[in-house]
């Protein structure tokens, strides 16, 4: 357990409701003050920080006077639109106060379930992370629906450890982790330090519903630790209000829960690549671009792109091919078909002249690419 955290350098930390509202009563400023301390701590020591934050519903419900969860929908995105104001600006607040920068990013499953919108999400939390930017992240409540929703923001966090690599993830709550059965009906339940992420006896453990303000329980972190457990990504779960808790997980100490990968990350991120998404198209290259793939780890440039196959748009997945026709890896593609053949054999800084914008100076990224 101890490595989980120790060796981790890009880290996704969900906060759940009942932690960032103080039980609902609005915004705990000094709750999120603690949290973005210990982030910059984190950040002055090289690590890449995600935050995946509930409470703006909770935070609604107290501007706008409301005891009670509403149940119609309308009710429901107003109290978010009101409530992500302030949670927002408190984090952009405190974290500023130790030097961070911070960037609000709303999320739907719409924009994770098309490929060419998490392509885009991908590139623009990585590159919020390259500039010591902190994401504060949180489902975009105001125009989803039921059909759409991610349902409890533990899901969302696994979403996003997936999509940016992440190699770790943190739940905090406001329960100190994982117990053989509820311990508030059980005082006498064991508890669980560590597991392997999947095992199917711990949805059997997990409790139901959780708190009355936010709407996860045990069972929603428990399958969202499998989800991230799909590329790669081990989870902790870890009482929200223990002193000093990402900082002293990050010094290797066994606090709460952590569930393991049952595969490292780079061997699910391939696999993921390999086996799960359809091929739409593939591009031809030459010898030098071939040997920088193959013997150097380098991205698929333009320039080294002699002939484009197919119909594909970005975010699609493709094969790569020498111009002999021999598979040598599959990715996914930062422009369309149509681009691509524009923009065949020229250097990437004839990518806006051609197109009139640019997404990315490589047609597929080292990141997005599987060697075959």
């Amino acid at each position: 357990m101890a490595a989980v955290l120790q060796s981790a350098r890009r880290i996704v930390v969900k906060v759940g409701s009942s932690l960032v509202t103080n039980e609902g009563r609005g915004v705990d400023a000094d709750a999120i003050g603690n949290w973005s301390r210990q982030l910059a701590a984190l950040a002055h020591q090289g690590r890449e920080l995600v935050m995946v934050s509930s409470g703006a519903i909770a935070e609604g419900m107290k501007r706008l006077g409301w005891s009670t969860r509403p149940r119609g929908i309308h009710e429901l995105q107003a109290a978010a639109a009101v409530g992500q104001m302030g949670l927002v600006q408190m984090y952009e607040t405190h974290l500023r106060a130790h030097g961070l920068g911070s960037a609000q990013v709303l999320l739907t499953h719409a924009d994770l379930a098309d490929r060419e919108r998490y392509l885009n999400a991908r590139s623009t939390l990585l590159t919020l992370l390259s500039l010591k930017v902190i994401p504060v992240i949180n489902e975009n409540d105001t125009v989803v629906n039921d059909e759409i929703r991610f349902g409890d923001n533990d899901t969302l966090g696994a979403l996003v450890a997936n999509l940016v690599d992440a190699d770790a993830y943190v739940i905090l709550t406001d329960q100190r982790g994982l117990y053989a059965a509820d311990p508030r009906k059980d005082p006498s339940a064991r508890f669980i330090a560590d597991a392997m992420a999947g095992d199917p006896a711990l949805e059997a453990m997990a409790g139901g519903a959780g708190s009355a303000i936010g709407r996860g329980g045990m069972l929603t972190k428990i399958l969202a630790a499998k989800r991230a457990a799909g590329s790669g990504t081990n989870t902790v779960i870890a009482w929200g209000r223990e002193r000093d808790v990402l900082l002293r997980l990050a010094a290797g100490e066994a606090i709460g829960t952590a569930l393991i990968a049952a595969t490292p990350k780079l061997a699910a991120r391939k696999q993921w690549m390999v086996d799960h998404l359809q091929l739409r198209g593939a591009v031809l290259v030459d010898a030098g671009a071939a040997t920088k793939l193959r013997e150097e780890g380098k991205s698929l440039l333009p320039i080294g792109v002699h002939e484009v196959h197919g119909e594909f748009v970005r975010g699609d997945v493709i094969a790569v091919r020498t111009l002999a026709g021999e598979d040598i890896a599959r990715g996914l593609a930062n422009y369309s078909s149509a681009e691509a053949r524009l923009i065949a054999r020229k250097p990437s800084s004839q990518i806006e002249p051609l197109l009139g914008y640019a997404n990315e100076p490589e047609l597929v990224h080292r990141t997005n690419l599987v060697l075959m």
